[in-house]
């Protein structure tokens, strides 16, 4: 396996032709995204069932990391919405220390996906499973948000949806209208001043304005009842500290589940993000240096208390928007984020939770992709049946049982779709001629002799056609003395293919029949070989076309 292929950071490519107009861009953008993502950063961490620090840590740590080692030259990382509600499920259920394993774990199977090379098998899994699982953590963080948002008295919520708005409905009538009046004012200003003012995001205005004016309703208007991240958290202004944690067999078992969630899904994102980024900037990003990237960053923060991260989408677009072009810009954005931990972070104690609550409403809004999924609404009903299914049960279940059914659903109704247009036909008087050389139909028929059946196969040949083949082969007589299987139009063949051809084979020779193979392509001719039914027919029954193959029955007919 050639490694240096395989792991290529853009940094080291890029800094070869590096200069000061570059590093200016970089350093603007850099600071804009390290803004940017400083809202958001607190808003995830939260959100995950973690503190506002963690959520820091992660952009920081994680997002220098993305950038030094990743595959695209704009990408930034850190911790995304996707990522809430499996961190928070996987606290619930595995506590923090559960969390941080789970994520390492996670990180080592996106190293893994990586050096095996599996960038580009990530981005065949199929759109409704992706848009499905996306609506159903939009709507699931958008249900995580309606306790704060509206200033609920509830001691705890339950972790079901169904039994979270229960209790939602339940206790409606303990609204804090103070609350609900700032997490309205927090969406209106998110909404609004994006179109007035471009260059600042609209959640970090509406923190800004809404910590200012929460302070002062408290310190002046004597309003307490709204709470703020002081109340629930504390924020130390330090580096995170080395942490260790212990390592068994049997928790690594129980987190797999979790921690296969989080590296497909982490794989997916940054892999999304990264196309997107191609699609403006005109570069190609490497996909598995990018896993390999991501990968690294999530093995190293959980030893500072760190969260799963990822490539952002919106980060990211914001980064290129700005004049970023090289993962210097994002290494910036990391730095901005420690130096706003260091010294600003005591300032964080204000923000409004109902503020936040506002912030993440947007965000499930941008996450929910509402349009594209009332277009696939209009697809054919097995990608219909992929997309909801992926979505009620990301909703009302677990996100890792949705990712799991959806993809196994897609496959098995891929494999349905793909049997449904693989075809046995019989001939056993005349069979039409193909001219190969001209790749065109022929209207001629090519006359059979006495004692000779074509039996055509139309499309793979694998364990989905299999009971159609066995069925096939169980009406066939014992009148022919030679057997034509043409595979003309078979463009691969498995071992469950090569099963029922070993067992035609030695029917045929109980039988005193002659099997001949016509028209085999040169890849399903070399898994023949390599199985050795070539050397059992003989080199001879083994022809180009079903002229000639027509001609060897004739042979042996005769004989």
């Amino acid at each position: 396996m050639n490694m240096h292929f395989i792991f290529r950071p853009r940094f080291f490519d890029l800094i070869k032709s590096y200069n000061k107009e570059k590093f200016f861009a970089d350093l603007m953008s850099g600071v804009i995204v390290g803004v940017v993502a400083l809202p958001l950063a607190i808003a995830f961490g939260i959100g995950s069932g973690v503190s506002p620090k963690e959520g820091l840590i992660t952009a920081i740590i994680a997002g220098f990391i993305i950038s030094f080692l990743g595959g695209s030259n704009v990408q930034i990382g850190g911790p995304t919405g996707a990522f809430m509600i499996v961190v928070a499920n996987t606290i619930r259920e595995h506590g923090p220390d559960g969390l941080l394993l789970a994520t390492l774990l996670a990180g080592i199977m996106l190293v893994l996906m990586g050096a095996f090379r599996l960038g580009t098998v990530i981005k065949f899994i199929p759109f409704p499973v992706i848009i499905g699982f996306t609506s159903g953590i939009a709507v699931t963080i958008f249900s995580e948000q309606i306790k704060n948002f509206f200033g609920l008295q509830i001691a705890e919520t339950p972790s079901e949806f169904i039994g979270k708005w229960t209790v939602y409905f339940e206790n409606f009538d303990t609204t804090n209208l103070w609350a609900l009046g700032v997490g309205l004012l927090s969406i209106l200003l998110i909404i609004f001043s994006g179109k007035i003012i471009k260059k600042i995001p609209g959640s970090l205005i509406a923190i800004i304005v809404m910590t200012v004016g929460v302070f002062l309703l408290r310190e002046y208007g004597g309003v307490t009842s709204v709470k703020t991240i002081g109340d629930l958290f504390t924020i130390d202004a330090s580096l995170p500290a080395f942490r260790g944690f212990s390592l068994d067999f049997e928790t690594i078992t129980r987190l797999l589940p979790s921690a296969f969630t989080i590296a497909l899904l982490g794989a997916i994102e940054s892999l999304l993000s990264a196309t997107v980024a191609d699609g403006v900037t005109g570069s190609r990003h490497h996909s598995n240096t990018e896993l390999i990237a991501q990968g690294a960053a999530n093995i190293v923060v959980p030893f500072f208390g760190g969260i799963p991260a990822t490539g952002a989408i919106a980060r990211t677009m914001t980064n290129i928007n700005n004049g970023g072009r090289t993962p210097v810009a994002g290494m910036i954005h990391a730095v901005v984020l420690l130096l706003i931990l260091l010294f600003l972070s005591p300032l964080t104690k204000f923000i409004p939770m109902a503020c936040l609550a506002g912030v993440l409403v947007i965000v499930a809004y941008n996450m929910s992709e509402w349009r594209t999924f009332k277009s696939l609404l209009k697809s054919p009903k097995s990608d219909v049946a992929v997309l909801l299914t992926t979505f009620l049960l990301t909703v009302l279940f677990d996100l890792t049982i949705a990712i799991e059914i959806g993809l196994l659903l897609a496959i098995l109704l891929l494999l349905k779709r793909l049997s449904e247009t693989s075809t046995i036909s019989i001939f056993k008087d005349d069979v039409p001629v193909m001219d190969r050389e001209e790749g065109q139909e022929s209207n001629e028929q090519l006359k059979l002799p006495a004692g000779v059946e074509v039996y055509e196969i139309e499309g793979p040949f694998f364990f989905g056609i299999a009971s159609k083949f066995d069925e096939v082969m169980q009406t066939l007589g014992d009148k022919s003395k030679v057997r034509i299987i043409r595979m003309r139009k078979v463009p691969f063949i498995d071992s469950s293919g090569i099963h029922n051809l070993e067992v035609l084979l030695r029917k045929a020779v109980e039988e005193d029949i002659q099997m001949v193979l016509s028209g085999v392509n040169p890849a399903v001719k070399a898994t023949l070989d390599k199985a050795g039914i070539t050397a059992k027919l003989g080199k001879q029954n083994v022809c180009s076309n079903i002229n000639l193959a027509v001609a060897r029955a004739q042979q042996i007919v005769e004989n």
